[in-house]
């Protein structure tokens, strides 16, 4: 079953208030030094990099989100030139450092965003139903009002593991066509009257179908990848590379990109032979959670994982997406619309 997505949903869809989750842990992988490069692709409230600044690295910190990026520039200003702060998505990490001593990670949406009712995250307040990071292209209003329902169900099934995947995309496409949904009270009151809802179930029924639109609508999943391919690309020799993840599919995203550069690949004995590519990673390390400490103290650490591993002297590969597994969904950009 997928976990939460970084946010700790509640039955109302309300956020836990943001902490870095398992930055010891972050900071032990890393083990930045004095004068080192360390890239954080994922800025958000600057948690990591302040922590890696105190420590006497450098950093360029990257975040999509345009908010993000302006509630940082004070502390770009306070670094004394150790912080860059650069706005874009963290996929293209490697066109703004050349060669990194350490790259993180954390994969998720942030609190700040959560919080801000019109950014259409959460529908523990009314908004409009956005949830783009980026605040710009397709938003989930635009998914939910134009795809049609075997589109919707492939896309909640998938990325949310929504059980009801079918009757909500139905109930959605028919709705829509009578009055397009617009605000994100009205959508999980939709999914809540169709679906029931248990009074001691502690998560609301539209949680899952929240999720599976903010990462459709931010690709998230995409995303991912292409960073841990850049992060390859921009790492030294022993650098290190370390992701924090907050559900399966993001981990299991990390943990077949660690297996794939580390292993032989060689194949089996009844395939034909395939050409062994020298490692990129070092064997990576074991999926590490949070303590139980931490998990009680921030309810967002509870569903994290922690894999990291360092980067050998081997030549990044090509990227190649097919090590995911990835099913067919709806192309975003390009949808098959009612």
């Amino acid at each position: 079953m997928m976990t939460g997505h970084g946010e700790d949903l509640h039955a109302d869809g309300g956020p836990a208030r943001h902490i870095p989750v398992l930055l010891d842990e972050v900071l032990a992988a890393l083990a930045p030094l004095d004068g080192q490069t360390i890239v954080d692709g994922t800025f958000g409230a600057g948690g990591y990099t302040k922590a890696l600044l105190a420590d006497g690295a450098t950093v360029v910190a990257i975040d999509r989100d345009p908010d993000a990026v302006a509630a940082g520039r004070e502390l770009e200003a306070q670094s004394q030139g150790r912080l860059r702060l650069v706005y874009g998505p963290f996929s293209r990490l490697d066109e703004h450092v050349e060669s990194a001593d350490g790259v993180v990670l954390d994969i998720g949406v942030s609190s700040m965003q959560l919080d801000q009712a019109e950014r259409g995250f959460s529908f523990r307040a009314d908004g409009p139903l956005d949830m783009r990071m980026a605040q710009a292209g397709m938003s989930a209003a635009d998914v939910v009002n134009r795809f049609k329902a075997g589109d919707l169900a492939r896309i909640f099934g998938f990325l949310g593991e929504e059980r009801h995947a079918g009757r909500i995309a139905r109930m959605i496409e028919k709705r829509a066509a009578e009055r397009p949904f617009a605000r994100t009270r009205d959508l999980a009151e939709a999914i809540e009257t169709l679906v029931g809802r248990n009074p001691k179930d502690k998560i609301h029924p539209a949680t899952r179908v929240f999720q599976a639109l903010r990462i459709f609508v931010n690709d998230e999943l995409g995303e991912l990848a292409r960073a841990l391919f850049a992060a390859e690309r921009a790492l030294k020799p022993g650098g290190r590379l370390v992701v924090v993840t907050f559900h399966s599919l993001e981990d299991r995203i990390v943990k077949r990109f660690f297996a794939d550069r580390s292993g032989t690949g060689g194949g089996s004995r009844h395939m034909p032979e395939v050409a062994i590519q020298p490692a990129t990673f070092e064997k990576a390390s074991k999926a590490q959670p949070a303590s139980d400490e931490e998990a009680a103290r921030n309810p967002r650490a509870r569903s994290a994982k922690l894999r990291s591993g360092v980067r050998t002297e081997a030549d990044a590969r090509a990227a190649d997406h097919s090590i995911f597994g990835f099913p067919k969904l709806p192309d975003v950009q390009s949808p098959g619309e009612r």
